[in-house]
C-alpha cells in the first residue's frame, strides 16, 4: 500500500514539474521577426506583407524587422510602408547589426510603431533619383520630391519624431548615427542587441491614428522567420542587370541553335535562360520601350546571319541592344537600373560574339560545294585488303577501289589524298603519297 501511495506521489509531482515549464511558456509574450537584407524591391515588399500577415494571424505580442538596406524600388517601398501602418500588432524596426543602414528606401522605417538602432549603424539619404542614378529635374523632378517629403514628414509626424530631419534626408540626402538620431528624435532607441531592444520597449506605448498601442516584449520569446528560398532565389533574380543578362544568355543559346541545328546544349541553356528572365522582369518595372529595343537588336542579330549585310545589321543591333538594356527596366525615382558598365561590356561582347558567327557564315558560303567523289578527298579510311599497289578501302561507309604510291597492309589507316574516276587515291595515315603530294588525275 505505501509503494503505491508513494507511486502516485510521484506521478503527481511529476506532471506537476512538467507543467511548470508550459505554463511560464504559455505566458511569456510571442514576438515574431522578419529579416530585410538587400535592395527594397517587389520580392522584399511581398516577404514584409506576408510577416506581417502572419504576425496577425499568429496573435503575436509583436513583429520586430531587422533592417539593413541601401534602398531600392519606391513603389515597393510604399507597400512596405502601408503594410506596417496598418499592421494590428505593434511593430518595431530595428537597424541592426552595427555597420547596418536605413538608406533611401530604407527610411520607410519611419513607419514603425518603434525605430531602434543599434550602435554604429546609420539612417537617411533619401533624395529621389532616376533609375540612372541622377537627379530629377523640371517639372517631374519637383513633382515627385515633393511628394517624398510630404509623405515622410507624415511618418515622422505620426509616430512623433522629427519630421523636419527626415525633410532635408529626402531633399538634401543628409545622414546620421544611431546616436545623433535618438538625440534629435530622428530614432527612439539605441540599443546593442534584439534582446535588450525588446526589454526596453515593454511596456511602451506608441502613437497610433486610431489612438495608442502597449509593447508587451519583456523576456518575449522570438521566432525568428527568414526570407524562405524560393522567394531568396527570386530575389537574387529580379536585380535589373542579372535580368538583363538572363535575356541575353537566352538570344545567345537561341540564336546558336538556330545557326547550328542539333547541337542541342545552347538551345537548353537559351530555352532555361529565357524562362528565368521571363520570372525576373515579373516581378521588376518593365520599361515597354526597352524591351522592345533588345527585341528587335536580337532580329537584326538573326537576320545579319541570314543576309548578305556584311555586319552593318549587327552595328545597329549593338546600339539597339545598349539603348535596350538602359531603358528596360523603370525603377522609379529610387534605385537603380541595369548596371552601365555591364550594358557596355555586354554589347562589346555581343558584337564580338555575332562577328565570329558572321565570319563564319561568310567563309562557309565562299566554299566551294563538294559533292560525290570530291567529297571524299580528305577522308579517313581503312585498308581493307593489301594494297600492292592496289585493293579494297573503307571509306565513308562504303568499299572503294584503291591505288597507293606504296605497299600498304591490310587494317592499315588510310588517308584519301586524291581520285581518278571511281579509283580513290590513298596513302598511309601520317605518311606521304608519291613526290610527296598525289595529284588528282582527270
Amino acid at each position: 500500500m505505501r509503494a503505491l501511495v508513494a507511486l502516485r506521489l510521484g506521478w503527481l509531482v511529476f506532471a506537476a514539474a512538467a507543467l511548470v515549464p508550459m505554463n511560464v511558456t504559455a505566458s511569456a509574450p510571442h514576438v515574431e521577426q522578419a529579416d530585410l537584407t538587400g535592395d527594397i524591391n517587389t520580392i522584399t515588399a511581398s516577404y514584409i506583407q506576408s510577416s506581417v500577415s502572419r504576425a496577425e494571424a499568429d496573435h503575436a505580442d509583436a513583429l520586430l524587422v531587422v533592417l539593413n538596406t541601401p534602398g531600392g524600388i519606391s513603389n515597393s517601398m510604399d507597400d512596405i510602408v502601408t503594410s506596417l501602418l496598418n499592421c494590428k500588432v505593434p511593430v518595431v524596426v530595428f537597424v541592426y547589426p552595427s555597420g547596418a543602414r536605413a538608406a533611401s528606401a530604407g527610411l520607410f522605417a519611419q513607419a514603425a510603431d518603434v525605430l531602434a538602432m543599434a550602435p554604429g549603424t546609420n539612417i537617411g539619404s533619401a533624395h529621389p533619383i532616376q533609375a540612372t542614378g541622377e537627379n530629377l529635374s523640371g517639372d517631374l523632378g519637383a513633382k515627385v520630391l515633393n511628394d517624398a517629403v510630404t509623405r515622410v514628414r507624415n511618418l515622422a509626424e505620426m509616430h512623433g519624431r522629427n519630421a523636419d530631419w527626415a525633410e532635408q534626408a529626402v531633399r538634401n540626402s543628409v545622414n546620421i548615427n544611431a546616436e545623433e538620431a535618438v538625440k534629435i528624435h530622428v530614432a527612439d532607441l539605441e540599443v546593442a542587441d534584439v534582446h535588450s531592444l525588446l526589454n526596453q520597449v515593454d511596456g511602451r506605448e506608441a502613437p497610433r491614428t486610431n489612438g495608442s498601442i502597449t509593447f508587451h516584449t519583456g523576456g518575449a520569446l522570438l521566432d525568428d522567420y527568414p526570407m524562405p528560398f524560393w522567394q531568396v532565389f527570386l530575389n537574387a533574380l529580379i536585380d535589373p542587370t542579372i535580368a538583363a543578362l538572363l535575356i541575353i544568355v537566352a538570344g545567345y543559346g537561341i540564336i546558336t541553335e538556330l545557326s547550328n541545328p542539333g547541337l542541342i546544349l545552347p538551345g537548353v541553356v537559351g530555352g532555361l535562360a529565357a524562362i528565368l528572365a521571363i520570372v525576373s522582369l515579373a516581378n521588376l518595372p518593365v520599361n515597354i520601350a526597352g524591351a522592345l529595343l533588345m527585341l528587335l537588336a536580337l532580329i537584326l542579330f538573326i537576320a545579319d546571319l541570314k543576309a548578305p549585310t556584311h555586319g552593318f545589321l549587327s552595328v545597329g543591333g549593338v546600339f539597339a541592344l545598349l539603348l535596350g538594356m538602359a531603358f528596360l527596366i523603370n525603377t522609379g525615382p529610387i534605385g537603380l537600373g541595369v548596371n552601365p558598365i555591364v550594358s557596355i561590356a555586354v554589347a562589346a561582347i555581343t558584337l564580338g560574339f555575332f562577328a565570329f558567327f558572321i565570319r563564319k557564315v561568310l567563309a562557309a558560303r565562299r566554299q566551294p560545294a563538294f559533292v560525290g567523289g570530291d567529297s571524299l578527298v580528305g577522308a579517313l579510311g581503312e585498308a581493307r585488303e593489301e594494297l600492292a599497289p592496289e585493293g579494297l578501302v573503307f571509306v565513308s561507309g562504303a568499299l572503294w577501289k584503291a591505288k597507293a604510291a606504296s605497299p600498304i597492309p591490310a587494317g592499315t589507316a588510310v588517308r584519301v589524298v586524291g581520285r581518278d574516276g571511281l579509283q580513290l587515291q590513298v596513302a598511309r595515315e601520317n605518311g606521304q603519297a608519291e613526290n610527296g603530294q598525289a595529284k588528282e588525275r582527270k
